[in-house]
């Protein structure tokens, strides 16, 4: 059977008459599932409030100079690129339940590490898990989700995937106001921990279940997430059991997606989204603002609400629309917090503003409104990623390939992601350090953000 048969882009369980289903399980699977990405985004957030509390931390507790930092942030991304590459292999073998119960065991196990931890090894050691239980994570989960859901519901659920992960980012910046690094590390076993739980009690997806020659279990299994088996059928899944062979891609239906979704997953990670969201913290401190932690939770709560309203508006809007519109918004606001650093250099501006005090209250400076153009502009470029180059990658990646090679080129596209992830983070420290304020390295974003937009264009 050829890839582009008509059999694979059919639904593979659904009703004669074309009725959609009213299931309610379906969410909670969904949400059990989304716990993971959840996991994910707080790992990823982890380090704008650990890296400030490591670099004040004295003997006998370990401590980060400026080239440990970098790889305390970097490192969770080269973790992550082995756990696509091992995701990868997993889902088709595992299958998609047991592959996200397998990512809880790093999840944990790496955030116990780093709270035991007694030196800098440890801490990288431990990053390196959290990492690696990322990368199976942010392949697992969109597929399961979306094999899971039925298409009423599916364009919703799947956004949900990116929505999750910027609330764990977001829950990583409020407790960091709270909370030391060890602590921090604490409250991050307890997602993965209420994952596995909740894991244990729902079904494999219909679709890989089918692929195993369990139909009655399938059917079970629809019942529970769809609320009804009656009447609904499949068509063949003879070509699922095909090996993947590298001579599958001189065909337009494998090796169009495969570019696609390589270029989508490289031009996100191109936008500098990780080094922002990683480097927060240490960004406003050098933006000389009184109170950076808060000005990451602004950050990160804006990022929430447009990754909510894209997830509302995905379906009708459309990817392309959005995609256009994100990058535009990103180029914009790189464009502009790379300007306010090149005035505040020009004028040794120390712009020191705190959230909570109205502008007028503080004393007369004629740079003093600057420090808002920096955080206005780092909103600004939270939200056109969390509109369209956040959630929409993602998404297409979960549906846009054949079934029979799902699980290698999803596989290939989360490697991608995350090894253009390291090189963007692990190297944005070090220009902000010989650079001074930074200013290359946003000037090198708004590039990207510009190739991005091309693109999507």
């Amino acid at each position: 059977m050829t890839p582009e048969n008509s059999e694979e882009s059919q639904p593979l369980l659904r009703p004669p008459g074309g009725g959609s289903p009213c299931g309610r399980r379906v969410f909670l699977a969904a949400f059990s599932a989304a716990l993971g990405p959840l996991s994910f985004g707080f790992a990823l957030g982890y380090s704008s409030p650990a890296i400030p509390s490591l670099r004040r931390s004295v003997p006998p507790a370990p401590h980060l100079d400026d080239r440990t930092a970098s790889w305390f942030g970097a490192i969770v991304t080269l973790g992550a690129a082995a756990g696509g590459v091992l995701g990868g292999w997993l889902v088709d073998r595992a299958g998609r339940k047991l592959s996200l119960l397998f990512c809880t065991v790093p999840f944990v196990a790496g955030f116990a590490v780093i709270t035991a931890a007694q030196d800098v090894w440890m801490l990288l050691g431990g990053r390196l898990l959290t990492g690696l239980a990322c990368g199976v994570a942010s392949l697992v989960a969109p597929i399961y989700i979306s094999e899971i859901s039925y298409p009423a519901v599916r364009g919703l659920l799947g956004s949900c995937v990116q929505l999750m992960v910027v609330i764990g980012i977001l829950l990583a910046y409020l407790a960091g106001r709270v909370l030391e690094w060890r602590w921090l590390a604490v409250l991050g076993c307890v997602p993965p921990s209420f994952m596995l739980l909740l894991m244990c009690c729902m079904p494999e997806t219909p679709r890989f279940l089918l692929t195993q020659h369990k139909r009655q279990e399938a059917m079970a299994a629809l019942q529970f997430l769809w609320g009804s088996e009656q009447g609904w059928e499949e068509p063949s899944v003879e070509s699922e059991h095909q090996v993947f062979q590298l001579a599958l891609l001189r065909h337009p239906g494998i090796y169009k997606p495969f570019l696609i979704g390589i270029s989508l997953m490289a031009f996100q990670q191109l936008s500098g989204i990780n080094a922002v969201m990683f480097y927060a913290e240490t960004i406003f401190e050098e933006a000389k603002f009184k109170d950076s932690s808060l000005a990451s939770v602004v950050m990160g709560t804006i990022q929430v609400l447009f990754t909510a309203v894209a997830a509302l508006i995905m379906d009708r809007a459309g990817r392309r629309l959005l995609l256009a519109l994100s990058g535009m918004v990103m180029v914009f606001s790189t464009s502009a917090f790379g300007t306010y650093f090149k005035l505040t250099q020009d004028g040794s501006n120390s712009s020191h503003v705190d959230l909570l005090v109205p502008v007028s209250a503080e004393p007369v400076d004629t740079n003093v409104g600057l420090a808002w153009l920096a955080v206005g502009s780092m909103c600004l470029f939270i939200a056109g990623f969390a509109i369209g180059w956040g959630p929409i990658p993602w998404l297409l990646m979960s549906e846009i390939f054949p079934l029979h090679v799902k699980g290698v080129a999803t596989g290939v596209c989360v490697l991608t992601n995350w090894l253009m992830a390291f090189l963007v983070t692990k190297e944005f420290n070090n220009l902000m350090v010989s650079a001074g304020l930074g200013l290359p390295f946003m000037q090198f974003v708004a590039k990207d953000s510009e190739s991005v937009a091309s693109c999507a264009g």
